[in-house]
């Protein structure tokens, strides 16, 4: 993890029992389907950054990305807000990039603001944050990418026909 908190060491994925009930195909796809503004936090504006590219994925696909992030003015030609407090808007996901520690009180902050989900991407685990957030009525989804997550279900990996049990990894054996 960097000073300012942003994810760059392996997550702690000891509690993989617990995680797995935050990772509800059936509630990812709800999310994918109803949400159109995602407040992201942590949205770098450095194209190089993971958070900065899914942010860009998200808008090229209909959702008005919103970034949450005090280092940043813009991000994706929108204005940054320092926290989710400042959102002037209704916001629907809060897709969260920040390291473990910080997300609990990111989570109340989206309960405060009523946000109807809490996602944390790919690395970023806390089950404190996703109780908060689940005992605040929103919807929860741990350690996934929504960029993924969102070509798996409604992008091109769907039109392709992966997760649709047509097209897997395994050869047909009776192919031949």
């Amino acid at each position: 993890m960097t000073s300012d908190g942003l994810v760059c060491a392996l997550p702690d994925r000891s509690s993989q029992e617990e995680i797995r009930r935050y990772q509800d195909p059936n509630v990812i796809r709800e999310i994918l389907h109803t949400a159109r503004t995602v407040a992201v936090v942590g949205l770098s504006s450095n194209t190089l950054r993971p958070s900065n590219y899914v942010g860009f994925y998200l808008q090229r696909h209909g959702y008005r990305v919103i970034p949450v992030n005090p280092n940043e003015r813009s991000a994706l030609d929108e204005v940054a807000y320092p926290t989710l407090a400042d959102v002037p808007l209704p916001i629907d996901v809060v897709d969260v990039f920040r390291a473990s520690q910080f997300v609990p009180d990111i989570a109340w902050q989206a309960v405060e603001v009523g946000a109807r989900a809490l996602w944390m991407q790919f690395g970023v685990i806390s089950i404190r944050a996703a109780e908060i957030a689940s005992a605040g009525g929103l919807r929860v989804v741990v350690d996934r990418c929504m960029k993924v997550e969102h070509a798996r279900n409604m992008g091109r990996m769907h039109w392709l026909g992966f997760n649709t049990g047509v097209v897997g990894s395994q050869r047909n054996p009776d192919a031949r």
